[in-house]
């Protein structure tokens, strides 16, 4: 993967059945790794956007260390 945008698309049954439970940035991390877990087929296709409107914490200082924060959790939570 190149990207971990925030598009998705799947069946909602097949999202629930995974279980996710992270509702921060770490929420794209633990859908790749549950997917790819319980076979899912993962594709990456390149699709047209506009830029974002509003405020993100992406990029800033605080949004990175919440990412990596949540990442490490999600990514703890999968050894155990």
């Amino acid at each position: 993967m190149r990207d971990l945008g925030p598009m998705r698309a799947c069946r909602r049954r097949a999202l629930l059945m995974l279980g996710l439970v992270d509702r921060g940035f770490g929420y794209s991390l633990e859908m790749l790794l549950r997917a790819s877990a319980g076979g899912w087929r993962i594709a990456e296709a390149e699709v047209d956007y506009l830029p974002r409107t509003g405020r993100s914490v992406a990029g800033t200082v605080r949004g990175t260390l919440r990412t990596i924060a949540d990442m490490r959790a999600v990514l703890a939570a999968g050894r155990s």
